[in-house]
């Protein structure tokens, strides 16, 4: 069982809140918790073993936090998720291929394209595959289709594995803190559109990839996780982007599991990884 806090920061919160616990007859494996001293927050992540009825312990611990608290208990369900493509593969088919060998803590139950490119690959692992085509469409109406399709499926979390448009405000505010996009440099260097291209006209000595949640700023959301290769002038911006492509897929599922694994918290726009 994992418990997930971000109240404000009071003193003994720590000794209250490890008192119910022990009440409770259970057993702490693991523990960590942070101050955010700017915003005056407390955050806490907790794994515990025993036998209580999960809202019992809610209730026991809401008497002891302060009114603004957050708090959610998770008894090990697996998250559902729906993945949103182009025409790149890389990033599909490393979440597809985690979760097809039992690796991936989440339940894939749909992935939606406004290409057809990765529809047979996708099904051939019974996933559910939606064709959405954004031509001769305008963005009100593509981004109203693919609401649609995704609220039938309720999804805790969105992954953007290289769906190369750009989503508007009114779409993001309808999964705040739940749409996981990666982006193809280092940010916050080369936002936008041509990042590689961007990155070789600069000269840069290493090239990476970003995973973050998507906010209503472009490629401004909070960071989740990322990470770097060195290169040299020898790379051209294609042979860049094909290098980058193995550093795009691996950031994307470490970013993904560690938001499976209730690891991440959002501060602001910034993150508290666990």
């Amino acid at each position: 069982m994992i418990i997930i806090i971000d109240c404000e920061d009071q003193k003994g919160l720590i000794h209250k809140i490890t008192g119910v616990l022990a009440n409770l007859n259970l057993n702490i494996t693991r523990n960590r918790e942070f101050v955010e001293k700017q915003l005056n927050r407390f955050y806490m992540r907790t794994v515990v073993e025993g036998d209580v009825d999960a809202a019992v312990l809610k209730s026991a611990l809401a008497a002891v936090l302060p009114v603004d608290h957050s708090l959610s208990i998770s008894t090990g369900e697996l998250k559902k998720i729906v993945i949103m493509v182009t025409k790149e593969e890389h990033c599909l088919t490393e979440l597809i291929s985690k979760y097809y060998f039992g690796n991936l803590k989440a339940h894939i139950v749909a992935v939606i394209g406004n290409h057809e490119h990765l529809k047979a690959y996708t099904e051939k692992f019974n996933i559910p595959y939606h064709f959405i085509s954004h031509e001769n469409k305008s963005r009100e109406t593509h981004e109203a289709e693919l609401l649609a399709c995704l609220k039938s499926y309720n999804p805790d979390y969105i992954v953007l594995a290289k769906f190369m448009r750009i989503l508007s405000d009114d779409f993001t505010s309808h999964y705040p803190s739940r749409m996981i996009n990666i982006h193809h440099s280092f940010l916050p260097a080369f936002k936008g559109a041509n990042p590689y291209r961007q990155a070789y006209e600069r000269g840069v000595k290493i090239i990476g990839a970003t995973a973050h949640f998507v906010n209503q700023d472009l490629d401004e959301g909070p960071i989740i996780h990322q990470e770097v290769i060195p290169i040299d002038h020898t790379l051209s911006p294609i042979k860049m982007a094909a290098a980058g492509k193995d550093v795009e897929k691996l950031v994307l599922s470490k970013a993904l599991q560690l938001v499976l694994d209730q690891k991440v918290y959002v501060s602001g726009n910034r993150t508290i990884i666990f």
